[in-house]
């Protein structure tokens, strides 16, 4: 629910903001609201968990969850929304990673990395099929389904978790430990700030405006000072003294990248089938939705077998795949057909399915006891906040490429350029001019989809060697 809350609602704002009487850029709120509430809960995730305990989180956060899912779908102004949004995204916050340990610690050493391939299954479906979902939700319905549809779902998984864990042993508790409220705050402040900076960059045109620049300044001193604070501090929220750990510190960075490297192409890709190739939303989705069939299929098998192989080497496989899909579509032009398009993103298939399990496989492999929850909340923040900048920064990359290549193209328009001048001498010169900018257009963001593709592949194809920098899991780990 979580993987798919966060991607559902994209494709609703204009019907969102419209039905609130608000502009679109004000909508936007009911994304970044989420997104920032949703950062700053992840790092203390593990904290929570041995406060109160693992399972007594996760069914609390499952409630608060579904409850905080039907206020957003009944809410009457932009404001309720928000508000009921930021706290969707707290109770959110706790979801995956504590998905994550209740998975390694109820399975077997040997059926781990079922449970973990499976996980990883649904890491890739949720975006996929969150914005199919949310439009035909919000255009055969009405949008408040996108938030209804969370709360069958919500109470069916908490009956199921409290039956099946009734008689899990409970976990040693810290209640009588240090509350850490100025790391809480810092972080706090520093990952909220950054989160609205990274959220609205595009927006404001980035370091052009004075309040993105005192939000990044903010953002990095607070977030500084976090690090100082928590590498000293005897109870940290956050614990950073993982990363002295090998494993985990690479597997981290390595997934982290991977991830933005993933995420990037599941945002452009629809994005230029819809802006440039006339694809409606649905459609873009159904385009991106074949990445996610063969590893419905594989998943199951490679976590039944995953445990007799090297996982460095399908780690390293599946960046190769990723990173051959990005070559495929950096040959792509605008007369590219829905077919190709499928085909290429069923082949990412293969790569979407040897990604995510040996990675988190090997950044766990030599972790015990509670410092498995820290590592799994730690790194599905960092990944969380690598796949903000990757949001961020391919869409600006992606849209100021095109300008520059629109501007290099459009010079070749001059009445002494003898391949246009005839053309520009006629009457209809206005009407040719206007056409001869929308092909102009068309191929700036063609060129610029064919760069940023190019540069996703040297990537994914870098980042490979450095895979086995790690040490190799032990069998069963």
């Amino acid at each position: 629910m979580q993987v798919l809350d966060s991607t559902i609602a994209n494709v609703s704002l204009p019907t969102i903001a419209g039905n609130m009487g608000v502009s679109l850029n004000q909508g936007t709120w009911v994304i970044t609201s989420f997104t920032v509430s949703n950062a700053i809960g992840l790092p203390i995730t593990s904290w929570l968990s041995r406060r109160i305990g693992e399972v007594r989180l996760y069914v609390g956060a499952l409630i608060a969850f579904s409850l905080f899912s039907f206020l957003c779908g009944v809410s009457q102004s932009m404001g309720e929304l928000v508000i009921f949004r930021t706290l969707q995204g707290l109770a959110a916050a706790p979801l995956f990673p504590m998905s994550q340990v209740l998975l390694m610690s109820i399975f077997p050493k040997e059926k781990r990395s079922m449970a973990l391939a499976l996980l990883g299954m649904v890491a890739v479906v949720g975006p996929i099929v969150g914005p199919i979902l949310g439009g035909w939700l919000t255009y055969d319905y009405s949008w408040p389904w996108i938030f209804f549809i969370n709360i069958p779902i919500g109470i069916f998984t908490v009956i199921v978790v409290l039956r099946q864990l009734k008689d899990r042993p409970a976990q040693e508790n810290m209640r009588n430990s240090k509350f850490d409220i100025v790391g809480l705050s810092t972080m706090a402040l520093g990952v909220g700030i950054l989160q609205i900076v990274l959220d609205k960059g595009n927006e404001l045109d980035w370091f052009n405006n004075v309040w993105i620049i005192a939000g990044s300044v903010f953002a990095v001193i607070m977030l500084v000072f976090m690090v100082i604070w928590e590498l000293t501090d005897d109870d940290p929220i956050i614990n950073l003294r993982l990363f002295a750990n090998r494993n985990f510190c690479i597997g981290t960075i390595i997934l982290t990248f991977g991830y933005a490297g993933f995420f990037s192409i599941n945002l452009i890709l629809p994005q230029w089938l819809q802006s440039q190739m006339n694809y409606t939303a649905l459609w873009a989705g159904f385009a991106a939705a074949p990445m996610g069939v063969l590893p419905l299929f594989l998943t199951p098998i490679l976590g039944k077998l995953g445990t007799q192989f090297d996982m460095r080497k399908l780690a390293a496989w599946s960046f190769i795949v990723i990173g051959s899909s990005c070559y495929m579509r950096a040959q792509f032009n605008s007369d590219v057909d829905y077919f190709t398009i499928a085909i290429i993103q069923l082949f990412m298939g293969i790569g979407i399915s040897l990604f995510f399990m040996p990675m988190t496989t090997i950044l766990l492999s030599d972790l015990h006891g509670s410092d498995v929850s820290d590592a799994a909340s730690l790194s599905t923040f960092i990944r969380t906040i690598g796949a903000s900048f990757a949001s961020s920064l391919t869409t600006w990359i992606w849209t100021r490429n095109a300008s520059v290549h629109h501007a290099i193209l459009a010079e070749q328009i001059t009445p002494y350029n003898p391949l246009v001048a005839p053309e520009l001498q006629h009457n209809n010169a206005h009407s040719t001019l206007m056409t001869l900018n929308g092909i102009i257009t068309g191929q700036g963001y063609m060129m610029s989809t064919i760069d940023l593709f190019t540069t996703l592949m040297g990537i994914f194809f870098v980042l490979t060697p450095f895979i086995f920098l790690t040490q190799r899991p032990k069998a069963h780990a």
